[in-house]
């Protein structure tokens, strides 16, 4: 086993060392003449980028000063983001690079043709009065005029020769700065439009969800569902305050904070959480473990959202007055003794009334079909957070985003409210979903 982990992660390194020196080679190596200072800057800048999302990232893991960890974090988990996109830019310009180059060869053929083209007959002498045209033609074949003239050709030809030599390396470099530069300007857009998106706070989205156990009296219940805000050393109490604000605005019947609430201890964060103090709604607000909190100290973030007025589902479950509220821990508290008991939330329960259970990863719905829930509400995938990610997400869980049914289970999987490393989407925009049940003897 640890021969395995040895191996993956030499070749981790390997991949990680090959995708920087082909960064460095086409943004600083091939856009420039020669060694000089930009190929020297632009080494410091990536090794400088790569040790600032390390120094981040083992800062957060060994509790060092929170300011710190936020002089780390902001720039190094934005240059993870910047070179994966890069990389991207880089390797679709790779395709770009030879047809650019074959149109400029095209040109430049052109342009030499149309030069000889134009070029003007050598003018003649006009022949003298009294002298035939037999002795001016004798005249202009003497050595000397062609010693001239031929060594005029001579010139003329050195001179193309040397801008034929010299038009290779010119037009590669040439090319490799329209591709590098188009490539930089692709992939800082991209991470700045993404993190915007983020920072900016989520929108709302509406999904309406029929459930056949659900009275009417029920019908139109409003469930204000958020999951991964990842309050952390970049997320701070302001993003709180944002998601608090949009989530009291939908007026819903009752919250569920479906996990990864935080990235880091109550020391630290307490006061970016505060904010949670302001949900309110009629039937209160809910919450269950993510993954993240058992990296961050789970105990004391549920007696912590208790202390904020939330109510901890620690496999547990509420009858509310038309169908019940349950909810279990996250499948990562497992390794403290604090894993999901589906038997504990959901074994006693009346089947006939309808069922919503809270759950943080979407893969937990196959326990929640045996139990015979009604609508599973998960967070946990981000969507993908950062396209291509959502290839690897939808493969590691059943749904990456959205509603689907699972026999009679419903599973809605929320694309989250924060971001986890760098605060930036791509392709999996930042959500908070206000579920509205609806009943079919309405």
């Amino acid at each position: 086993m640890a021969i395995v982990f040895v191996l993956v992660a030499l070749l981790v390194v390997a991949v990680l060392v090959t995708g920087n020196w082909y960064v460095w080679r086409r943004l600083f190596r091939d856009t420039t003449a020669g060694p000089g200072p930009v190929r020297r800057i632009g080494a410091a800048v990536i090794v400088g980028g790569w040790l600032l999302f390390i120094g981040g990232m083992v800062a957060s893991r060994t509790e060092a000063p929170f300011t710190l960890q936020r002089v780390l974090a902001w720039p190094g988990y934005l240059w993870l983001a910047l070179t994966l996109y890069l990389l991207l830019a880089l390797l679709v310009g790779e395709l770009v690079r030879p047809v650019l180059r074959r149109v400029l060869e095209r040109r430049a053929a052109g342009a030499s043709e149309r030069e000889a083209e134009a070029e003007p007959e050598p003018a003649r002498d006009p022949i003298p009065a009294g002298r035939t045209a037999e002795g001016a033609a004798e005249t202009a074949e003497k050595p000397a005029d062609g010693a001239v003239t031929g060594g005029a050709v001579a010139g003329g030809s050195t001179a193309v020769g040397a801008a034929g030599a010299g038009d290779g390396p010119s037009r590669r470099l040439f090319v490799s700065r329209v591709v590098g530069g188009a490539a930089a300007a692709a992939a800082v857009g991209t991470v700045g439009y993404g993190t915007y998106g983020v920072l900016r706070g989520p929108k709302v989205k509406r999904v309406t969800v029929p459930l056949a156990k659900l009275p009417r009296a029920a019908h139109g219940y409003r469930i204000a569902v958020v999951s991964d805000i990842h309050l952390g050393p970049v997320l701070g109490r302001g993003f709180a305050q944002k998601v608090v604000d949009t989530i009291n605005s939908t007026q819903p019947d009752l919250i569920a904070v479906v996990g990864d609430l935080v990235d880091g201890s109550v020391k630290d964060l307490g006061p970016a959480a505060a904010p949670l103090a302001q949900l309110t709604a009629r039937h209160g607000s809910f919450f269950v473990t993510g993954n993240h909190e058992y990296f961050s100290g789970a105990e004391q973030w549920v007696e912590e959202v208790r202390r904020l007025g939330l109510h901890p589902l620690e496999n547990a479950r509420t009858e509310l007055p038309h169908f019940d509220l349950a909810g279990v821990n996250d499948v990562a508290g497992e390794d403290e003794g604090q894993g999901p008991d589906f038997a504990r939330a959901l074994g006693d329960r009346d089947r006939a009334r309808a069922c919503v259970l809270l759950a943080h990863q979407p893969v937990q719905i196959h326990d929640a079909v045996d139990h015979g829930v009604d609508l599973q509400l998960s967070g946990h995938t981000h969507g993908g957070q950062l396209w291509p990610g959502n290839l690897i997400a939808s493969g590691a869980n059943p749904t990456l985003a959205g509603l689907d049914r699972y026999g009679d289970t419903q599973l809605y999987v929320s694309r989250g409210a924060g971001a986890w490393g760098p605060p930036t989407r791509v392709g999996a925009p930042s959500d908070i979903t206000v579920i509205e049940l609806a009943s079919r003897q309405a």
